[in-house]
């Protein structure tokens, strides 16, 4: 793998136009640039780091709904190892997300019972419904 990176590397305009580009379509590239495989912590980062990472998303849009989220940190790597089995790259976070995510965020708005919704491992990996705290009895029970 290493190896195959390292070649990746030193591709210049004339490997392209062996490869089989067209010199008008390479003459249009001024810079070729190698990008490495993502992992899983890069894809962990992804998730939460940067201003409009999708963990950040999730919360503001349950946070417009007056409850809060919490992504169990085992979840957030559960999402990336899913991601890279799917071998989707970064553009595969969201559909993870978005398939756990989509029953609650429609049965949410109806309910003036839960504070809080929290993702756990098994939500990404088994399908299992979100971690529901309610107001009143403020203890977690299954959607």
């Amino acid at each position: 793998q290493n190896a195959k990176q390292e070649l990746f590397a030193q591709v210049e305009p004339d490997d392209l136009q062996r490869f089989g580009l067209i010199p008008e379509l390479v003459g249009r590239m001024p810079v070729t640039v190698h990008l490495n495989d993502l992992d899983e912590d890069a894809l962990v980062r992804i998730l939460q780091e940067p201003k409009n990472a999708l963990v950040k998303q999730y919360e503001k849009m349950f946070e417009l709904e007056g409850i809060g989220l919490r992504f169990d940190p085992d979840a957030i790597r559960a999402i990336a190892k899913k991601t890279l089995t799917r071998d989707t790259g970064a553009r595969g976070l969201r559909s993870i997300i978005e398939a756990t995510m989509r029953d609650i965020m429609f049965e949410i708005p109806s309910r003036d019972d839960v504070r809080e919704v929290v993702i756990t491992p098994e939500c990404i990996e088994d399908d299992v419904p979100p971690l529901l705290v309610l107001q009143a009895e403020e203890r977690a029970m299954e959607a």
